[in-house]
């Protein structure tokens, strides 16, 4: 991206400007009557999103953070797509999909009539792409910066024959302590435990996933990393160190991640600080495990959440 081109034709005077961020990757900063916030063009991923009237960011980004060409940024939403999880053919490609860590192409740019911005950046299919998987496909991601923020992922299947994916929203939420925050909305709700999965006298990785019904709110006292089924549109992280809550509210998604890396893990994560799983939460909206979502040629999908403060 030519940063003063772009400026020329996507920057909205005394809102919306891009710049040379770290690592050299096109930041696109918005600073309007509701909010602060900054996207990377690289991953088409919001790394930032500052309420006004909020004494701290929504999000997390870690101070470890790769800002690398063929890495993924650790914090704020990432976009996981054609797969959420490791390869699922196991041919060593990346986790998580391979739009993260491509640059995406400004699309267009809107001042709204209630003072809020929007942003739209689009990602398309070409030999490298095909390389790893060998579909058409033009992704589009909405971001809306106002009192909440939006941000909508649309698969388009510009192919001839149908396409599964799994997807994910991967937000990574600020926190006070992790743990004396709670996650509401999935009492009730069955998840797949990767953790009993993973650890040492947990269930043989050949055998089904452990299944689990979540009992009352999410609590973070070890690592966590669940995909919750059939779940419901509206979650709350409730973070009592910050005295705030956030709220989460999904479309097009059957499925919801928790996952928290807490100590061990934290440690084995070159991008990520020994203790910054005390300051962040991940709360995901998906289409994971049973909820991959299959287009038919010239269909679409719609991935969407809207992520804001509860104010008394």
């Amino acid at each position: 991206m030519d940063i003063g081109q772009a400026n020329e034709e996507f920057g909205i005077a005394g809102v919306l400007s891009i710049c040379a961020g770290e690592g050299g990757f096109p930041i696109i900063c918005i600073d309007n009557e509701h909010a602060r916030a900054e996207l990377s063009s690289y991953g088409g991923q919001v790394l930032s999103f500052h309420p006004q009237r909020a004494a701290q960011d929504l999000l997390f980004v870690s101070e470890y953070a790769y800002f690398q060409p063929g890495k993924a940024i650790k914090g704020g939403i990432p976009v996981c797509w054609p797969w959420f999880g490791p390869d699922p053919e196991a041919k060593g490609r990346p986790d998580h999909g391979f739009v993260r860590a491509r640059q995406w192409r400004l699309l267009g740019t809107e001042a709204m009539v209630d003072g809020g911005t929007r942003v739209r950046l689009g990602c398309r299919d070409d030999e490298a792409t095909r390389a790893l998987w060998p579909y058409a496909f033009a992704l589009e991601v909405e971001v809306t910066v106002a009192d909440t923020l939006g941000v909508a992922l649309t698969t388009r299947n510009t192919g001839d024959g149908p396409i599964t994916v799994t997807q994910a929203l991967h937000s990574y939420f600020k926190v006070g302590d992790a743990r004396r925050v709670q996650v509401l909305g999935l009492a009730g709700y069955e998840y797949i435990d990767k953790v009993a999965r993973s650890e040492p006298g947990g269930a043989d990785p050949g055998q089904v996933d452990v299944h689990i019904t979540q009992s009352g709110p999410i609590n973070f006292d070890g690592p966590v990393n669940r995909i919750y089924l059939d779940t419901g549109e509206r979650l709350v992280i409730d973070d009592a160190s910050l005295n705030r809550q956030i709220r989460i509210d999904r479309e097009g998604s059957r499925s919801a991640v928790v996952w928290n890396p807490w100590i061990e893990q934290s440690r084995q994560m070159g991008d990520f600080g020994d203790d910054e799983y005390l300051h962040m939460v991940c709360v995901e909206t998906t289409n994971a495990a049973t909820d991959a979502v299959t287009i038919p040629a010239g269909g679409s999908h719609r991935l969407a959440s809207r992520y804001g403060l509860v104010y008394d």
